[in-house]
C-alpha cells in the first residue's frame, strides 16, 4: 500500500491547485463591472496602457524609451543612460529622472527597478485600480498563478503515478487500478486548465478583466499601425526594432547588485 503515500499527495497538491484557480476566478468576477462598464473608456495614456499590459516596470521602460525619442535622455547600447534634459514633463518622468541619480548617468538596468517602485508608479496604479481596469495588490493570487499551479499539479500527477507503479504491489492490487486512481486527479487539473483557457484566458497579473477589454479593443482599434511607443506599452522591450535600443536593454555586463 505504498503507492497511497503517493496517491494522497497527488490528490491534495491537484485539489490544493484547483480550488486556488477556482478562487481566483470567483475574485476576478466579483471586481468586474461586465462589459458595458469599459465599452467607452478606450482612451487609455500611454502610461496605463504600460501598466496594464506589464505592469510597473513596463511603464519606467515606456518612460525610457519615450525621453531617448526626445533626445532628453541618452540610451547607450552598452547599457547606461545619461541625462539631457534634467526637467521632466511630468511625474513619471521626474521619478526616472530621479531614479538615475543626482550625477545624470547610471546603469539601465537599476533605474528600471527603482523607477518602476517609485511613488508615481504606485498612484497611476492606485488610479487604474480605482477606476477598475488593474488588479489591486489585496486581490490574493492572481488566476495566472492559480493556473501555473494547476499546470505544476498536472505535471507532478504522473511523476508520482510512474514513481507509485514502479513500487511493489500487493498481491491482489493490480497496476491499472494504480494508475486509474492518479488518473482521475490528472484528468482534474486537465479539466480545470480546459475551463480558464476557455473563460478567463487571458491571464493578467495587472489588468483586470475589464482592463484586459479595453487593452484588447486598443489592440483591434482601426486605422494606422500602432506607434513605436505604443507598441513597446502593448508588447514590452521586445517590440523595438531599433538594434542599438534593443542592445540598450539587452546589456548584461556588470549587474547592478541592490
Amino acid at each position: 500500500m505504498f503507492w497511497l503515500l503517493l496517491l494522497l499527495p497527488a490528490w491534495a497538491f491537484t485539489a490544493t491547485a484547483c480550488v486556488r484557480l477556482c478562487l481566483a476566478a470567483m475574485r476576478a468576477a466579483a471586481l468586474d463591472p461586465g462589459p458595458g462598464a469599459a465599452a467607452g473608456d478606450l482612451d487609455l495614456t500611454l502610461y496605463e496602457a504600460a501598466f496594464l499590459s506589464g505592469g510597473p516596470q513596463r511603464v519606467a521602460d515606456v518612460t525610457l524609451l519615450s525621453m531617448a525619442r526626445q533626445r532628453r535622455l541618452h540610451l547607450a547600447h552598452t547599457g547606461w543612460a545619461t541625462v539631457v534634459d534634467p526637467l521632466g514633463r511630468d511625474e513619471i518622468e521626474r521619478s526616472v529622472i530621479g531614479a538615475i541619480g543626482p550625477d545624470g548617468q547610471s546603469r539601465i538596468a537599476p533605474v528600471r527597478i527603482r523607477a518602476a517602485r517609485t511613488d508615481a508608479v504606485r498612484r497611476l496604479a492606485d488610479r487604474l485600480v480605482r477606476s477598475g481596469l488593474a488588479v489591486p495588490d489585496a486581490a490574493g493570487p492572481t488566476i495566472g498563478a492559480a493556473v501555473r499551479q494547476v499546470r505544476a499539479a498536472a505535471l507532478a500527477v504522473p511523476v508520482l503515478a510512474v514513481a507509485a507503479l514502479l513500487l511493489p504491489l500487493q498481491a491482489d492490487t493490480s497496476r491499472l487500478m494504480v494508475g486509474l486512481w492518479f488518473l482521475l486527479p490528472f484528468t482534474l487539473s486537465l479539466s480545470c486548465l480546459a475551463i480558464a483557457r476557455f473563460e478567463v484566458h487571458p491571464y493578467s497579473p495587472w489588468a483586470s478583466p475589464a482592463g484586459q477589454r479595453v487593452l484588447g479593443a486598443l489592440r483591434r482599434r482601426p486605422g494606422a499601425e500602432p506607434s513605436f511607443l505604443t507598441s513597446v506599452a502593448l508588447r514590452g522591450i521586445r517590440a523595438i526594432g531599433e538594434p542599438e535600443l534593443r542592445a540598450a536593454f539587452a546589456h548584461r555586463d556588470a549587474p547592478h547588485r541592490e
